[in-house]
Formats: C-alpha cells, structure tokens, sequence
C-alpha cells in the first residue's frame, strides 16, 4: 500500500464505526469506489485504515453501500460485513433511509420553502441528467423538498430533503429552476472552486441499523472554506 494511501487513512474522518458498518464524512475530490481513472477510491483508503486501526492481517471485508458525486463532500456508509452489507443495500435501494443535503447556490429561490418534482433523462455519454418538467421517454421521476437556511450577500443556504435518489439530482433539478450549485461548472455554474469541490454536502442521514434494528442518524459538517463557513 503506498504512502498516499496511508496518509488519507490517517486523516480519514470516521464519524461512526461499529461491527457492521463505518460512516466517513467524505471530502470533495474523493470517489466513492474505484473507476477509469486509476485514482485511489476512499474504499480502499477505509480498508486501509480498518486493517491499521484492527491490526488485521490479510484481506478487509468492505462492502460500498451507495455513493456521492466526486466534488460532492459529506456522509458516506460502508458496511463491515457480508451480513449487513445485503441489508443496507436493500435499505437504501428501497429509499428507507432519510437523507438530508445541503447546497450552496447563485441565486435566491423565490419560494422560502418549495418541492421540485421532475422526470430526469440520464446520458451516459455526458455523464449528466437533464431534467423535464413532463414525463419523457426513458426518464425518471425525481422528487425533493427545499427550505432556504440562510441568504448571503451573493449567496444561499438551500436544506435538501431528497425524497427520491437519481443520478445527479439535486443537480439537475436546481440547475433546472436557475438555483446553479456554487462551483458546478456542469450544470451551468460561471466559474469552478479553486479545488474542484462544488458545494453540495450530505448533511444527515437517518436509518434503521440493519443488525442492531435501531434508529441511527449522523450529522457531517461541511468542508472548511470562507462560503460554508458564512453558512455555519
């Protein structure tokens, strides 16, 4: 394992762990599991620091439950187990699972608090969805709750409520009503960050533990840069 590897394990922010399953709140840039761009996913860097961590020899079981957006930062669940990982996928495929974003955006919404309902057409191509006000062929219905949080001088503090979990939505659907997320050059943002992030943040997510049958929820802070820093 190399050294960069060890290092992100060591910096890793571990916001629960127990037998079955671990939480990180996930930094922008990181990807969730392994593509074709050969860069280290944070899978393995959270097997990397669980075979530390448990002085464990061989192979760590780590099984990746959903995943965020590359620039998307926030909480990202993992199971520990080959019991629980079937029981949290069904969980989530199932959309059992509360979770709360918030996002970052250009301009005021006109509404305080509002839902979005759209039919969203993913290209594959692209790697982008596109989002239609009617039904169209090959689409999906995606759904969200919004309330404005907070206004900043050239800036607002969205709270997402994700009712539905399509590729891209919060997006798509914010780009879809001239509420462009800071940073996302994708979906119509002016300029990019600094870093590639753009702001969009898993906040919270609630569900029922898929051994312990109990009710968890866990709250991530965002990343620390002057934008959310107004937000806190």
């Amino acid at each position: 394992m190399d050294t960069k590897t060890l290092s992100n394990a060591h910096n890793l922010k571990v916001l629960y762990e127990d037998n079955h399953l671990i939480v990180i709140n996930k930094r922008p840039g990181d990807i969730v599991q392994g593509d074709k761009t050969g860069d280290i996913p944070l899978s393995e860097i959270v097997k990397q620091y669980l075979k530390t961590k448990h002085s464990k020899p061989g192979n760590v079981f780590l099984g990746v439950v959903h995943r965020l957006d590359r620039p998307t930062s926030g909480i990202v669940v993992f199971a520990k187990t080959s019991k629980a990982l079937p029981r949290l996928n069904k969980l989530f495929s199932e959309g059992r699972t509360k979770k709360t974003y918030w996002a970052v955006t250009k301009n005021v919404p006109e509404q305080r608090l509002g839902s979005l309902t759209h039919w969203l057409v993913r290209n594959q191509k692209q790697n982008k969805s596109y989002a239609y006000k009617k039904e169209v062929p090959n689409s999906k219905k995606a759904l969200l709750e919004y309330q404005v949080l907070k206004r900043l001088d050239n800036y607002s503090l969205l709270e997402i409520d994700l009712k539905t979990g399509r590729h891209h939505q919060i997006r798509a659907q914010l780009a879809a009503i001239d509420l462009t997320i800071k940073g996302d050059l994708k979906y119509g943002a002016d300029r990019s960050n600094k870093d590639g992030s753009i702001h969009l943040h898993s906040r919270s997510l609630s569900f029922v533990h898929p051994v312990k049958k109990e009710e968890i929820t866990f709250v991530a802070s965002p990343p620390s840069d002057p934008v959310w820093n107004a937000c806190l």
